[in-house]
């Protein structure tokens, strides 16, 4: 019963932060449009940073901004991103039923020289 408790305690605790998670994401725009999640991106490049600096402030530990490795450059459109996978996808859907009777013709034909 005991070991019931703590593992159904657990699963809360992870299911809890797995809403949270996906909370968060929501009302910062992450799920929305691509225009939406470039927003999102573009801010917490800016308060990342200084977010940083006030935490390690805070624990005391003496960083510099010189110590510090500048934030990565990300030059890339998220909406472009996303519909050049959407236009992959629905391409290798458009052309699955051609090639699963390809690979079933090269199945069965090794099918029988097997049993030959």
């Amino acid at each position: 019963l005991n070991c019931f408790t703590l593992d159904s305690f657990r699963f809360l605790i992870k299911g809890g932060l797995a809403g949270a998670a996906v909370y968060v994401a929501y009302d910062q725009g992450l799920l929305g449009s691509g225009k939406e999640g470039a927003e999102a991106f573009r801010k917490a490049q800016e308060t990342l940073p200084p977010a940083i600096q006030e935490w390690t402030n805070y624990l005391g530990w003496e960083v510099r901004a010189a110590q510090l490795p500048p934030p990565p450059k990300f030059d890339f459109s998220v909406s472009n991103s996303w519909n050049k996978g959407v236009h992959s996808v629905m391409s290798a859907l458009s052309v699955a039923p051609t090639r699963a009777c390809e690979y079933t013709v090269e199945g069965w034909k090794y099918v029988k020289d097997l049993v030959k």
